[in-house]
């Protein structure tokens, strides 16, 4: 099974599935890192483990549908089967979620239906909730919606700052991404009624 990462940034969660495959934990490789940011660390990251790049820059394209179908092609022709969004900082198109259906998943500072959008850690710390956590979802046509694959919660002590709870978070997100991942390369993830099923 050949997995492609879609990431804008630092990579950390890139590189935490990047640990889980080479350790055997996810039956699939990661064939192809797709980046937006020329200056993003995931980059090296990705050369330095041999995984291909794509480096793609939405001010290259007259519009948002060329830059979107290019990347598609990409993906055919790399025949890949999971696109996994580790930080890309772009939302995609409803044809372009349509075409890959249930083979998009997203991970989420939060525990999802609450504190939708970038700034979720922050959201939550500011809102003052004693729990916060991560979601790994399918992505469908709306922001931070789609089917719930695996959630996990974290306890927000009186003596976390936001910066604490963030690190909280990473670390989670550290282990859920890869588990969610595993789960789908396995076959076990059914999905109906917008509820995921693990077999």
């Amino acid at each position: 099974m050949n997995i492609a990462v879609l990431a804008s940034g630092r990579g950390t969660n890139f590189a935490a599935i990047l640990r889980a495959v080479k350790k055997g934990k996810i039956p699939a490789n990661i064939s192809l890192l797709v980046c937006d940011n020329s200056k993003a660390s995931v980059i090296g990251k990705a050369k330095r483990a041999g995984v291909g790049v794509f480096l793609i820059k939405r001010d290259d394209f007259a519009s948002k549908g060329d830059f979107e179908n290019r990347i598609i092609q990409r993906l055919e022709e790399a025949k890949i089967d999971l696109i996994v969004l580790a930080g890309f900082m772009r939302i995609l198109s409803r044809g372009f979620v349509q075409k890959f259906n249930l083979k998009i998943v997203n991970i989420h500072p939060a525990l999802l239906p609450s504190f939708k959008g970038t700034q979720g850690v922050k959201d939550a710390f500011d809102y003052g909730v004693k729990i916060a956590g991560v979601t790994v979802h399918f992505v469908d046509s709306e922001m931070d919606h789609g089917p719930i694959i695996l959630q996990a919660a974290v306890k927000i002590d009186e003596q976390d700052s936001q910066e604490s709870l963030e690190k909280k978070i990473h670390k989670i997100e550290h282990k859920l991404y890869p588990q969610a991942i595993r789960l789908f390369c396995e076959g076990r993830l059914e999905v109906g009624d917008r509820r995921v099923r693990i077999k």
